[in-house]
């Protein structure tokens, strides 16, 4: 059984290196939208739910065959997984190229809907097949367990579960803490292709060695064991089966919902860094491996197999009596176990209330990753706990029943991020998608309670109704009494939509955009001068604007106050409505007739469009580690920029800071992407504009960029200073220019920054070793 254990294991760490990867490779091919991410995550779930309800079927056809075949065919599976590691990422990346030529050729006929129609039904041809594969994994091992140990094991699948979790937790980790670091996302594929591979050709030397021997089949030993077998588990009595499949679909359906929602309440904590995701799936993960193996050690310690092993033994029928009454004894305790853990699941859903109110400070790493366990591991472990159960009991070890139940519960998994993305989260907010996500819980505990659904003594009901009054009250104390990071701003204006939690606060100069809690920008000339200085320069007056984030607003109106057509691109639908929050003007400008905005991911509005520009700006949303940021800094998104820029046309790009590697490797895109670039200190001394362009940029001095300005266009300049005029606005930071070979060199070992090579992301590793490098220095 541990060679099973470690094919699952190292399946399970496969099966989330993809995921990890695959879902970036599809942001950077189909855009960096919520939308997009549902999309491959569905799909992802979807496979494991048709492979298992599959895998299941195809063992029931081949039930003659022996163990030989079924481990065989186990084997040929993992192969098949490993070639998507080789295949799925560039065909991911043809999706983009078709569709782009399919919106330039036919004039751009994606609405949006239709536009997500296309990309999933792409992703879904890529994916599918192979997400079909990993899900038919666990009918296939059972199978081959049966027939291999000759008999049928009830707990066979919460045992490969436990292990696939906890491979799963494994892959997490080292795929967003060390593998994508130190490889990159291309070479982190062909290492867990290679793993498969591995799984593979182990399954295949398993297999030779588990041929039946000579006797009788084991298919036919199995079913005789089964004859002498009492039917026991939690589904005992038709009520109670009845409710198993929709409490496992209710389960996989809220605990996936509710990752979506703990992702936007961690965030004010944690920061929208990939660690930060990483932390609360591999808690995840971890939490329901530890649920899964208190469940096994609880079903080791009561199990009814070894009582009626010894009654057998002894032939007596007053043992065999006496096992018969452990065994109902059981079945009342599995009972009570079941509907525990359902009212106790219940109430630990609304634990992430108490671990994210904001009255708790919280400053070390520590402290951060304590909240998250005792924020999510309870109601994790007691699902984890929960669904290897079901599943066990439900199936008593038929890998087609398995395969049923198990299908039933990924299906919840696929519509759980969808409900809370798409309509819980924009219309009540994270402590109202919790309560909707919950409740289930709460009416599953009801029924248990209710003399139909009692397998349980009379006398069981009343502790089980105890419970679930304690826990209701508890439930109850918590949404009343915590408080969400939005009350850190009582007179802030929130706008929340399916990307994002919107909130615009403060007075005068020290308004603030805050989006899911973390501040993204503030009222500051140099989001002035990111517009104003690459206008300046061009040879010619521009004819046409493009900016990349709409933030607050500010590089918009400066690029309006050219009286030039602008368009903005913005992701999260709710930010250009809060433009008046920050500018007296703002609604108006929204109205211009040279105002455009469009609600778009930037890399994906710029691989569609067929416009052409004198001038792109672009502010994406702060810090420079942020999950998917590199997407605008990467020289791939550089190659589309610049065919979009009219001859002698400047990009403008704002790097807030980094480290020398993010400033060398960013300094090299640029680079190798551009002809010409110039780096400037901001007016404030930190941060960096950089002037990229395909012709010489010209060298003006201050005087030639101060007339170049329209009057309206200076007047926008020196509205929040430093300087009193324009010239002084533009002497200040020509005064602070900077050598891009300087950059480089801080770090000229530093890689390209690329898709595939996203150094910003992930720095965990190199920032880590400097930090003990300098400690050591210090010592000595």
């Amino acid at each position: 059984m541990s060679v099973f254990f470690a094919f699952f294991f190292l399946s399970g760490f496969c099966g989330l290196v993809y995921q990890v990867v695959w879902l970036r490779v599809a942001m950077a091919a189909f855009g960096v939208t919520t939308p997009l991410v549902s999309i491959v995550l569905s799909i992802f779930m979807a496979g494991l739910a048709l492979g298992s309800w599959a895998g299941g079927r195809l063992v029931r056809s081949f039930e003659p065959r022996p163990a030989s075949f079924f481990i065989s065919f186990y084997g040929a599976i993992e192969l098949a997984i490993g070639i998507s590691g080789l295949a799925v990422a560039p065909l991911l990346r043809a999706g983009r190229a078709f569709l782009s030529d399919q919106g330039t050729s036919h004039g751009s006929p994606w609405g949006s809907p239709g536009y997500y129609l296309a990309s999933a039904a792409w992703i879904g041809a890529v994916m599918l097949p192979f997400c079909t594969c990993m899900g038919a994994t666990f009918p296939l091992a059972m199978a081959g367990i049966q027939r291999a140990f000759r008999r049928k094991s009830s707990t066979s699948f919460s045992y490969l579960y436990l292990a696939n979790v906890l491979g799963a937790m494994a892959g997490t980790m080292g795929s967003a803490f060390v593998f994508i670091e130190i490889l990159g996302f291309s070479k982190t594929l062909w290492l867990a292709a290679a793993l498969n591979a591995l799984i593979a050709a182990a399954a295949f030397a398993f297999a030779r060695i588990a041929r039946e021997p000579p006797g009788q089949p084991a298919s036919e030993a199995i079913s005789a064991a089964d004859e002498n077998l009492p039917v026991r588990d939690v589904m005992d009595s038709a009520p109670a089966r009845s409710v198993a499949l929709p409490l496992l679909f209710s389960s996989g359906l809220a605990s996936l919902g509710m990752e979506v929602v703990w992702t936007r309440q961690f965030i004010p904590i944690l920061g929208p860094v990939v660690y930060a995701f990483a932390a609360i799936l591999a808690v995840y993960l971890g939490a329901t491996a530890v649920g899964s193996r208190t469940y096994r050690i609880w079903v080791r310690r009561q199990s009814p197999m070894r009582k009626l092993g010894a009654s057998a033994r002894h032939h007596s029928p007053k043992r065999k009596l006496g096992a018969s009454a452990r065994h109902q004894h059981s079945a009342k305790d599995d009972y009570f176990v079941c509907a525990a853990a359902v009212m106790l699941a219940g109430g630990c859903a609304f634990l992430p209330l108490l671990a994210t109110d904001p009255r708790i400070l919280v400053h070390s790493y520590f402290s951060k990753v304590l909240l998250i366990l005792l924020g999510i591991g309870p109601f994790c472990a007691v699902v984890g706990f929960m669904t290897s159960m079901l599943v066990d009991r439900w199936s008593q070890g038929n890998p087609n029943r398995a395969g049923r139940a198990y299908a039933v519960n990924a299906v919840g998994c696929i519509l759980g991020p969808l409900l809370a993305g798409f309509a819980l989260l924009p219309a009540f907010g994270e402590r109202g998608a919790l309560l909707v996500l919950a409740l289930p819980f709460f009416g599953f505990g009801v029924w248990f309670c209710t003399p139909l659904a009692a397998v349980a003594e009379s006398k069981s009901r009343p502790a089980l109704a105890m419970l679930l009054a304690a826990v209701s009250v508890t439930s109850v104390t918590m949404l009343t009494l915590t408080r969400d990071f939005e009350t850190l701003f009582p007179h802030a204006l929130v706008r929340r939509d399916y990307t994002a939690t919107s909130i615009a606060a403060g007075q005068g100069m020290q308004r603030r955009l805050l989006i899911n809690g973390i501040g993204i920008t503030s009222l500051t000339p140099i989001t002035k001068m990111m517009v104003h200085l690459p206008l300046a320069s061009l040879p010619a007056p521009p004819r046409r604007v493009l900016i990349l984030c709409f933030g607050m607003g500010t590089s918009f109106r400066s690029a309006l106050s050219w009286n030039v057509p602008v368009t903005v691109v913005e992701l999260a639908p709710s930010v250009p409505s809060l433009a008046g929050y920050f500018h007296a003007d703002g609604d108006q400008l929204l109205r211009s007739p040279n105002a455009t905005v469009v609600i778009d991911d930037a890399r994906r509005y710029l691989e569609r469009t067929r416009e052409s520009f004198d001038a792109i700006v672009i502010d994406p949303p702060p810090p420079i580690a942020a999950a998917g940021s590199s997407l605008l800094y990467s020289t791939e998104f550089y190659q589309v920029a610049r065919q979009h820029l009219r001859p002698g046309g400047i990009l403008q790009q704002w790097l807030p800071n980094g480290d020398a590697m993010v400033k060398s490797a960013f300094a090299q895109s640029l680079r190798q992407s551009f002809r010409d670039v110039r780096v400037f200190s901001s007016v404030e001394g930190w941060g960096y504009h950089f002037l990229a362009s395909g012709s010489p940029i010209s060298r003006l001095s201050a005087e030639s960029l101060a007339e170049n300005l329209p009057a309206a266009a200076a007047r926008d300049l020196i509205e929040w200073g430093p300087g009193s005029s324009a010239l002084s606005q533009f002497q200040i930071v020509l005064g602070r220019e900077l050598q891009i070979e300087d950059l480089i060199q801080g770090d000229p070992s530093a890689p390209l920054l690329t898709d595939d090579r996203p150094v910003n992301e992930y720095h965990l590793l190199r920032q880590t070793l400097a930090h003990r490098h300098r400690a050591a220095v210090e010592r000595r």
